[in-house]
């Protein structure tokens, strides 16, 4: 960490006239009373300092008393002397304050009680030194114009641990969602409990995971992993684009070819929303809600959705819904093995050309998924009845005993489905 050494002569508005020994002879000898009653102030006022002083915790608060006194002091009987150190206890409290988990409000009220009590001091002495109004007056600004340089040194140390923090919490998240999702290396429960912990992600019994369109080439894939803000800052915003995983309980890896995320329990309207006011152009596609132990599934699921609704095969919205498509997915989860199905039971069509091949299979189709008569059939293809007997004929006598096998007929609608799917996927590639 880079340490300052401010510059008192520009930065403190330090009294051009300091009478002689003020600093030595009466100020420094009130600091050991005047800290100890800030402290104690401190401790009554803000319930979050009221810890007992001979721990760790009041160590710290002691510290940061004494050193921002002392310094002060230093600094009026010259302000020439090096703030070095002075700056890196108040970085420090501001690093605590991110490590305990809280805003700086606390500390912030700290200061306030801290610059109050001092300044009644100082104006006591003062009096009691027949100290002018002029020097009194200058004393006063740079009272304030001091606390106001220890609360930003603060604020700095604060951001540094909290962007600090947040860096890490997602080294671990990621490592967490990696071995959630890996099958080939499962871990014990207890070691993926030890994860979640460090994570902050307590584990639940069911997840959904969501695949996202990668980012589009020249565009900067969306980490998800924003900087830790203050309170004012997000407060203000940042006018930049909302990450996609800002949900404190969503586990995301959105940095790589195949982006993803995993929702605990189910997406839920207001997620989904959420969800779609982050994605821009981009399209996700939302798996099954599952035990934490079938995670792998819900992605693999969502992938195949998504792939599904960019090849055009599905009919989809920007946010595709995998429960939707199921039977699709089901029947294009193994296009290589469709197509070997489709050879052995439909094989037999080969030998007509093309375009027969075509008009009896969306014959068959139509006969296979509606069980209708010729005539229904026929005004379903827009074709003579007499056509429909024609072709279903044609059909009994090519494909043999298979058109009357049930287990067979089965296999053929399941396969014409799969082919309809990917015909379509492949016109519009095409188109």
């Amino acid at each position: 960490m880079t340490t300052r050494t401010t510059k008192p002569s520009e930065d403190h508005g330090q009294p051009d006239e300091i009478p002689p020994g003020l600093a030595d002879k009466v100020l420094r000898p009130e600091l050991p009373s005047l800290a100890q009653q800030i402290i104690l102030a401190i401790r009554d006022k803000i319930p979050e300092y009221a810890k007992p002083m001979d721990g760790p915790y009041g160590q710290i608060m002691r510290t940061g008393v004494e050193q921002a006194l002392t310094s002060f002091v230093d600094l009026v009987a010259d302000p020439a002397t090096s703030l070095a150190h002075r700056d890196e206890v108040a970085r420090m409290l501001g690093r605590h304050e991110a490590e305990e988990g809280r805003s700086l409000d606390s500390l912030q009220a700290a200061y306030r009680v801290g610059a109050h009590i001092a300044w009644h001091r100082v104006m006591e002495v003062g009096r009691a030194g027949d100290l002018s109004s002029a020097v009194m007056s200058l004393l006063a600004d740079s009272v304030m114009g001091y606390m106001n340089e220890l609360a930003e040194l603060s604020f700095q140390g604060y951001r540094e641990a909290r962007a600090a923090t947040a860096e890490e919490q997602q080294v671990v998240r990621r490592r967490l969602l990696q071995r959630i999702l890996d099958r080939d290396q499962p871990i014990p429960h207890r070691a993926l409990v030890d994860i979640s912990e460090e994570a902050n992600w307590p584990l639940p019994d069911q997840v959904t995971a969501v695949a996202v369109q990668a980012a589009a080439a020249g565009r900067p894939a969306d980490t998800g992993e924003p900087a830790a803000r203050s309170g004012t800052e997000a407060a203000a915003g940042s006018g930049g684009p909302v990450p996609l995983a800002a949900e404190t309980d969503v586990l995301a890896s959105l940095d790589d070819g195949q982006p993803h995320m995993l929702i605990p329990g189910e997406a839920g309207v207001g997620r989904e929303a959420a969800l779609s006011a982050r994605l821009g152009s981009r399209r996700a596609a939302i798996g099954l809600t599952v035990p934490l132990a079938d995670a792998a599934d819900s992605l693999r699921w969502a992938r195949q959705a998504l792939a599904l609704a960019e090849s055009g095969a599905i009919d989809a919205d920007q946010i595709v819904h995998s429960e939707d498509h199921l039977l699709t997915l089901w029947l294009m989860s193994d296009s290589a093995l469709a197509e070997q199905i489709s050879r052995r039971q439909l094989g037999a069509l080969d030998a007509l050309t093309p375009r027969q091949r075509e008009r009896l299979t969306e014959t068959f189709g139509a006969w296979l998924e509606t069980r209708g008569t010729a005539a229904e059939i026929a005004d379903r293809l827009q074709i003579h009845p007499q056509t429909v007997r024609y072709r279903i004929r044609q059909l009994e006598r090519t494909l043999g005993d298979r058109f009357g096998d049930p287990d067979a007929r089965f296999a053929m609608e399941m396969v014409l489905r799969a082919m309809q799917v990917r015909d379509r996927a492949a016109g519009l590639t095409s188109g």
